[in-house]
């Protein structure tokens, strides 16, 4: 199916390029039949067709073609590496690991991360969460800079075992201590 949108759109293209030359100013390429271009002909129309096309504006361009935020190193204390790494992280898009305590069934691992990924949009940090284990779930965070206001949140957490962040693990401060009072309600 995307292959035939392509082509549809490569000869909407090879007609505009008829256009722009008269025939006898046309490369040898364009002149054949649409259904004989080879990739080399259909990259080269694709090219053409995006020549005139103007540019995205920072904001709307892919993550990976946006330039990084400019990082003023003399303003940062180098003493503490994890302010060093979220001010690196800042409009990145990041991924840190969540494991709940006390073997969870995944009803419950669902709902105590959803009460945290709530607390969290409380407060103005966006993660999105997506539970990839019984105990385990992923949050997402589009400004990475957030994961680390984020991680002592939940640290903070009486059933949370721990955070995976950076290559990094956080055991949660209450971890240790098995709560029998939390129970398996689901």
């Amino acid at each position: 199916m995307s292959k035939l949108i392509f082509f549809v759109i490569m000869f909407i293209c090879s007609s505009s390029v008829a256009k722009k030359y008269k025939d006898e100013e046309k490369p040898a390429w364009a002149k054949k039949d649409i259904r004989d271009y080879s990739d080399a002909d259909l990259e080269r129309l694709f090219d053409q067709w995006e020549e005139d096309e103007e540019t995205l504006p920072d904001d709307e361009l892919p993550e990976h073609l946006r330039k990084p935020p400019s990082i003023d190193l003399t303003k940062m204390d180098m003493s503490n590496p994890e302010s060093v790494l979220q001010a690196t992280k800042k409009g990145q898009t990041l991924m840190m690991f969540v494991t709940v305590a006390n073997k969870p069934s995944r009803a419950r691992t669902e709902e105590l991360t959803k009460i945290w990924q709530t607390s969290l949009w409380s407060n103005h940090i966006q993660a999105e969460r997506y539970l990839i284990d019984d105990d385990r779930a992923i949050f997402m965070f589009k400004d990475g800079s957030q994961a680390w206001t984020a991680k002592e949140f939940l640290l903070e957490q009486e059933e949370l075992k721990d955070v995976q962040l950076e290559s990094q693990t956080y055991t949660g401060k209450k971890a240790d201590v098995r709560n029998t009072a939390v129970r398996d309600e689901l």
